[in-house]
């Protein structure tokens, strides 16, 4: 018989099949402090939480016979999963459990603003029978920007579909060939922001997507768009927001979330005429709340019954010998896949990876998820680990191909990474580790190079003229940044070329926008792997 301990409210109905099961015995106890839960975890070989319990390194210690630690949410937060995987606790979530509930506030939310529900409502049970003021727009025939097309933006255009809506879709890993058949038009942020009248953002918060709306992107939006955030505080910048409703730009806006939660009681969204605000409500349902309780409770049974299992969210066991040849190799895939990605300058239709040398003859499996975890992290950010990389890039239809070669060119193991994407375009990166050195990357598109994989760099593709390392040497200089090491590289003289610098610091965005600009030069981009 297993026993499962239930620590937070759970209804009944979403862990019914745990508490029919014949082989399992479960005790709901709530409410326990630390200490109550260390004395009595070492007899239950599962546990059950929400968002209440704080399962800390003690607790984790202290379950001598725990296989499972189950979330019914989706983060996980308050499970410290260090100490689990270290103990083989297999840590589960339900990611889907909410992506309809979701999906349908943001809808809500975006019908009140376009009525001026909330505001009418009030003024009316106010005694004040006001026609007049609250004059709304249609949703049909307008244009929806959708910012972020994983489950919840999907299903979003969905429903906006339905309503006549049209549709601008942003998303870095959405190809043209996935528009087209979910009946979206493919587009860039600054398509969205120019040309949408509503924009409702899906995106995780990550260093590229915070603020990745706020003055210049409202400074050339459409006078008397929209704007909808029930994702993550912090996505779309809150003050420059303010300005722009106050300055006649944007006509309003309705938000879950926020940067700080709760607000401060000061915060100019809570007392704005033209803002709608909830208090983070997106997955507060009584379905969604059920949902994720039976996916969770599903996978409980699935692991203590040592049957096959999803949505783990920390390392898989991994047998010992294979573990002792790949471990060496597992940072440097992350920064190999970190590295490629930020790179690309189109959607991601395939990863294609070759391990060449020693690599080939061993089970490579593990050291994928972690260099598929490297591709995706730039846009998932937390929401991505070594388990449900794979998985994510399946959801995104995003092909992971794996090729073997017993040699390698003069090393004597080779990690090759090649982003295969829209308009046929491929970005490559490869990497070994070198006695002595470390991790190396040895090529980067079709150049050969010698740099470690760290720290901030500048990635320059240019033409080979007579002057390019000064004149890029020169504006580092001249706006403090001082550069460690520089690496070049080309094929013929005179031909196409590019630059690799390793930098002391991260790079300001005009400092980049200033070095595109220098003549010779195509592109520059900052590389960040920390």
């Amino acid at each position: 018989m297993f026993k499962v301990l239930v620590s937070d409210p759970i209804s009944d109905l979403g862990i019914q099949q745990l508490m029919d099961a014949e082989d399992v015995v479960v005790d709901k106890k709530t409410g326990l402090s630390e200490d109550e839960l260390i004395a009595i975890i070492g007899e239950y070989d599962g546990l059950l939480v929400r968002s209440q319990t704080t399962v800390t390194d003690k607790i984790i210690e202290a379950g001598k016979n725990l296989k499972v630690i189950g979330r019914a949410g989706v983060g996980v937060d308050n499970i410290k999963l260090d100490a689990a995987t270290k103990r083989g606790i297999v840590v589960i979530n339900a990611p889907d459990g909410n992506t309809i509930t979701t999906c349908e506030h943001a809808f809500a939310m975006m019908m009140a603003l376009a009525r001026h529900i909330p505001q009418a409502y009030a003024k009316t049970i106010g005694g004040t029978w006001d026609r007049k003021t609250f004059v709304g727009v249609e949703l049909r025939g307008k244009t929806l920007g959708v910012l972020g097309m994983g489950r919840i933006g999907s299903e979003v255009a969905k429903r906006a579909k339905a309503f006549g809506m049209e549709i601008l879709a942003f998303d870095p890993f959405l190809t043209a060939e996935r528009a087209e058949k979910m009946e979206v038009k493919l587009a860039s942020v600054d398509d969205v922001v120019r040309g949408a009248d509503f924009i409702t953002v899906h995106t995780p918060l990550t260093p590229e997507t915070r603020h990745m709306i706020s003055r210049p992107q409202f400074e050339v939006m459409k006078k008397g768009m929209r704007i909808i955030n029930c994702a993550r505080g912090g996505v779309i910048d809150e003050m420059a927001l303010v300005e722009a409703i106050d300055s006649g730009i944007v006509a309003g806006a309705a938000f879950d979330v926020f940067e700080k939660e709760p607000p401060q009681a000061d915060h100019p969204f809570l007392s704005h005429p033209k803002i709608i605000v909830t208090p983070h409500l997106g997955a507060s349902t009584i379905e969604a709340q059920e949902n994720v309780a039976i996916d969770v409770s599903e996978q409980v049974l699935h692991i203590l019954r040592n049957e096959p299992f999803i949505n783990a969210v920390n390392i898989p066991p991994v047998a010992p010998s294979v573990m002792n040849k790949l471990q060496p190799y597992f940072t440097l895939g992350e920064k190999l896949g970190s590295f490629v990605t930020q790179i690309a300058a189109a959607a991601i239709r395939e990863i294609h990876v070759e391990y060449a040398g020693d690599l080939s003859d061993v089970d490579t499996q593990p050291l994928t998820r972690y260099i598929v975890k490297g591709v995706l992290s730039r846009h998932f950010a937390e929401d991505v680990n070594i388990v449900n990389s794979m998985h994510l890039a399946k959801t995104r239809d995003v092909n992971v191909v794996i090729t073997k070669a017993s040699k390698t060119k003069g090393f004597t193991n080779l990690i090759t990474v090649t982003l295969k994407a829209d308009r046929d375009q491929e970005y490559l990166v490869a990497g070994t580790l070198l006695q002595g050195y470390g991790e190396r990357i040895v090529q980067v598109n079709k150049f050969p190079v010698d740099i470690a994989p760290e720290g901030h760099q500048i990635f320059v593709s240019h033409n080979d003229k007579v002057g390019i390392i000064g004149l890029v040497g020169t504006l580092l200089g001249e706006n403090d940044v001082n550069i460690a090491s520089m690496q070049v590289g080309r094929k013929i003289v005179g031909g196409a070329a590019i630059m690799l610098l390793t930098v002391d610091k991260a790079v300001p965005k005009q400092v980049l926008v200033k070095l595109a600009g220098l003549p010779e030069i195509n592109t520059a981009e900052e590389i960040i792997l920390l």
